[in-house]
């Protein structure tokens, strides 16, 4: 998709990301807001302790490709197609496995 400012992620940059992205006040936060400079600000803040030199934007640029792929994935796989498939599938459905079930599961409240 876009091309982060001219460097590509390496797997570890986005298990790093994910690992950040997976903690619960963190999807709170992004479930809560659009406006989410604050929030990858810290998010990038956090990817430096693990050595990791990305700014906000890089790191919610990835977040939203990441998030777009997951959902062409998992609509593609509802479907029944099992053709399609990316890398951090498992680990991006259990942080938003949730969240695309949510409109299925409303009346379950």
């Amino acid at each position: 998709v876009a091309n982060e400012g001219g460097k590509h992620w390496t797997v570890n940059e986005v298990r790093a990301l994910i690992r950040i992205w997976s903690d619960r006040n963190i999807q709170q936060q992004l479930e809560g807001t659009v406006r989410n400079k604050r929030i990858f600000e810290q998010v990038a803040a956090r990817l430096q302790k693990f050595g990791i030199d990305r700014d906000w934007k890089q790191c919610r640029t990835k977040y939203k490709n990441l998030k777009h792929e997951y959902k062409s994935v998992k609509s593609a796989q509802d479907s029944g197609s099992t053709s399609k498939s990316m890398k951090f599938f498992y680990e991006l459905d259990a942080i938003l496995g949730h969240s695309t079930m949510e409109h299925a599961s409303k009346s379950d409240n």
